[in-house]
C-alpha cells in the first residue's frame, strides 16, 4: 500500500483533484493538482436540481480524475471526495452521488456548510499566518459563500450562506455587463441575506479580509500580470492585494462583457462569468464593514480537507 492520498473537492462550478504523498514528518508532497469546470449548478441550482447535462459534465471530469488516481497508484479507499452546496441542496443529490460511485467508484461524502467553513479555515491558516487579530475569511463558491471570523489559533464565528456565484448570476445578471440597477438589486440582496454576518463583524471587528478560492486567485493573477507581467509563483500560498489594485480590477471587470474580460491579462477563462457577481460581493464587504486590508490564500477547502485527512493516516 502506498502513502498516497487523493482529495476531490466537488464545487458547484469547478471540481478539483489533489494527489499527494505523505512524508515521514507527517506533511505531504503534491504529486498532481488539477481543476476542471464541471458546472454542476448550471441551469438547476436555483431549482434544487442537478440537470442531466450537468451530471454528464461531472461524470466526464470524474472519469478523468479516476484515470489520474490509477496513474498515480492511489487506491479508492484513500480517495476522499467532498460534495458541497450544489450537491447537498439538490433534491436529486443522493441519486447523483450513487451514480458517480457506480460509474467511477468514487464515493462522495456530502458536507454541510458548517463543515465546509471549518475545512476552508484549516486550508487558509496553513497557507498564511492569520496572526492574533481577528480576520474575516471569505470563500466564494458557485453555490455557497463561507464566512469565518478567526485568527491563527481559533475560529470565533462561522456561517455558510447559499449565495454563491452561480446562484447570483442566475438571479441578477440579466445583462453583461451588469446594469447599475441590477447591481443595486444585488447589493440590496446582500443586505437582506447577510444580517448574521453584520452582527458578527460588529462583535469581532476584523482588521483584514482574507479571500480564498477561484475569484481571489484570479484577482492575484491579474495584479501580477498588471504590475510585473508574470504569473505568481506556484509555491506562494499567501498574498497581499492592495485595495487600489482590487478597485483597478473591479472597474475593468464591471465595465466589460465576457469576451472583453477574457482579454484582461491574468484572467482565468474558468472564472470569466462568475467573477462579476463575486467582485461585487467583495466590494460590498470591504465598503460595508470598512475593512482596510485584503489578503488572499491560495489554499481553500481541498487543502483543509488534506490537513484533516492526514491526521488519520
Amino acid at each position: 500500500m502506498t502513502d498516497r492520498l487523493g482529495i476531490i473537492d466537488l464545487g458547484t462550478n469547478t471540481f478539483h483533484l489533489l494527489i499527494v504523498e505523505k512524508r515521514a514528518d507527517g506533511g505531504s508532497t503534491t504529486l498532481f493538482h488539477e481543476s476542471r469546470a464541471a458546472k454542476i449548478g448550471e441551469g438547476g441550482i436555483n431549482r434544487q436540481t442537478i440537470t442531466e447535462a450537468a451530471t454528464e459534465r461531472a461524470l466526464t471530469v470524474l472519469r478523468f480524475f479516476r484515470q489520474k488516481l490509477e496513474e498515480f497508484d492511489v487506491e479508492l479507499t484513500r480517495t476522499f471526495a467532498f460534495g458541497t452546496s450544489a450537491i447537498r441542496n439538490a433534491d436529486n443529490g443522493e441519486q447523483f452521488c450513487q451514480l458517480v460511485e457506480k460509474e467511477t467508484g468514487i464515493h462522495i461524502q456530502q458536507i454541510d456548510g458548517n463543515q465546509e467553513a471549518l475545512l476552508i479555515y484549516e486550508g487558509v491558516r496553513n497557507a498564511l499566518d492569520l496572526g492574533t487579530e481577528p480576520s474575516l475569511i471569505m470563500d466564494i463558491g458557485g453555490g455557497s459563500v463561507e464566512f469565518i471570523l478567526g485568527n491563527q489559533q481559533q475560529i470565533f464565528w462561522k456561517q455558510s450562506f447559499e449565495i454563491g456565484g452561480q446562484r447570483l448570476m442566475e438571479k441578477f445578471m440579466r445583462t453583461d455587463p451588469l446594469t447599475n440597477s441590477d447591481r443595486q438589486r444585488l447589493y440590496n440582496y446582500f443586505d437582506e441575506q447577510l444580517i448574521p454576518l453584520a452582527n458578527a463583524i460588529h462583535q469581532y471587528a476584523p482588521t483584514a479580509l482574507v479571500g480564498s478560492s477561484g475569484t481571489f486567485d484570479t484577482l492575484v493573477a491579474m495584479d501580477y500580470q498588471h504590475r510585473l507581467g508574470e504569473w505568481p509563483a506556484a509555491t506562494e500560498t499567501g498574498f497581499d492585494l492592495s485595495l487600489e489594485e482590487f478597485y483597478r480590477s473591479f472597474e475593468l471587470l464591471l465595465t466589460r462583457n465576457a469576451a472583453e474580460r477574457l482579454t484582461i491579462p491574468g484572467m482565468i477563462p474558468l472564472r470569466v462569468n462568475m467573477i462579476v457577481v463575486a467582485v461585487c460581493l467583495i466590494d460590498y464587504v470591504l465598503k460595508k464593514y470598512k475593512i482596510p486590508h485584503l489578503r488572499v490564500s491560495s489554499y481553500a477547502l481541498k487543502e483543509g480537507a488534506l490537513a484533516h485527512v492526514l491526521k488519520d493516516f
